[in-house]
C-alpha cells in the first residue's frame, strides 16, 4: 500500500478498487495470469496457473475466478441476423460414479444453457434456472431487438417468437441443417468450443459456478478481434469497481 490519500488518510495501491484488491500477488503475476486467460481459447485450468506461476492451486483457482468476474460486461441487445440455440451441460450417466447416477436419460439432469449469436458480431449466453419453455422465449426478448431475423431449431420453446421477430427454423429432426441463410451453425460452433473446454481443460463445471465459466468463454469470443495486448488492456479496464471475495465463492 505505497500511496496515501490526504483527504481520507487511507493507504491504497494500484490494486485498490479492482478485483485485485487485497491480493498478495504481485502485479507481474496478475499480468501473466491475464495473458494465460486471454490466449487460452479453450480455457486455462487452475493447475496450469499453479505450475506456471508457482502459486498454490487454491490461489490460482481464486485468481481465475476474480478475472472471470472482470470479464462480465454487457454487449446490449443483438440485431440483424441472430442465431439462437440451447445446449445442455452435464456428464453422461455411464461416466458417473454409481452413487451419483440418477437414471436420467438424454438431457434430464443437465443444465440448459441458452445462447444467441449475432452474425458477424457478439454472442450472449447464460444458464437457465428452469426448464420452462417460456424462459427460452424470454431469453430472446431480453437479448435480441424486436423485429430482427431470428434463426432457431424446431424446439417448441421458440414457437411464440413469430409474433415479435422474423423467425425461421431449421428442422434437425428431418436432417435439415441449412436452408439458404437459415441455419444455427455459428452459435453451434460457440457451443463446440465451450464443450472442448469442458472435455479438454476443466473436465467438470459445477452448477454453482457454471455461469462464471460461460461468462469467460463469452467474453473471450467477444474480444477475439483485438490483438493480445488490447485484450489484456480491455480486461484490466473491466477490473475497476469489481470485487469478489473467497468466502463468497465457496459459500
Amino acid at each position: 500500500m505505497p500511496y496515501r490519500c490526504r483527504d481520507c488518510r487511507a493507504y491504497f495501491s494500484l490494486k485498490t478498487g479492482t478485483v485485485m484488491d487485497d491480493s498478495n500477488l504481485s502485479l507481474r503475476v496478475w499480468i501473466f495470469g491475464l495473458y494465460l486467460v486471454a490466449t487460452s481459447l479453450k480455457g486455462v485450468s487452475s493447475m496450469k496457473i499453479h505450475r506456471d506461476l508457482r502459486v498454490t492451486q487454491k490461489t490460482a483457482w481464486f485468481m481465475i475466478h476474480r478475472i472471470r468476474e472482470a470479464l462480465l460486461f454487457s454487449v446490449g441487445k443483438l440485431g440483424g441476423e441472430v442465431e439462437v440455440d440451447e445446449a445442455y451441460i452435464g456428464g453422461k450417466e455411464k461416466n458417473k460414479h454409481k452413487s451419483k447416477r440418477t437414471g436420467n436419460l438424454g438431457t434430464q439432469g443437465k443444465v440448459k444453457v441458452m445462447g444467441a449469436k449475432q452474425r458477424g458480431g457478439m454472442v450472449v449466453a447464460r444458464p437457465l434456472g428452469t426448464e420452462a419453455e417460456a424462459t427460452m422465449a424470454a431469453f430472446v426478448h431480453e437479448n435480441v431487438e424486436q423485429g430482427e431475423s431470428v434463426y432457431t431449431d424446431e424446439h417448441q420453446g421458440y414457437k411464440s417468437l413469430e409474433k415479435h421477430y422474423n423467425h425461421e427454423t431449421v428442422k434437425h429432426s428431418e436432417e435439415e441443417y441449412v436452408r439458404g441463410q437459415v441455419h444455427i451453425n455459428t452459435i453451434e460452433s460457440f457451443w463446440s468450443l465451450l464443450k472442448r473446454g469442458i472435455v479438454g481443460t476443466y473436465h467438470h463445471m459445477s452448477d454453482k459456478h457454471l455461469h462464471r465459466y460461460i461468462d469467460e468463454f463469452v467474453a473471450r469470443h467477444n474480444i477475439r478481434g483485438m490483438n493480445t495486448l488490447s485484450q489484456m488492456g480491455f480486461m484490466v479496464r473491466c477490473m475497476e469497481n469489481r470485487r469478489i471475495k473467497y468466502h463468497e465463492l465457496i459459500a
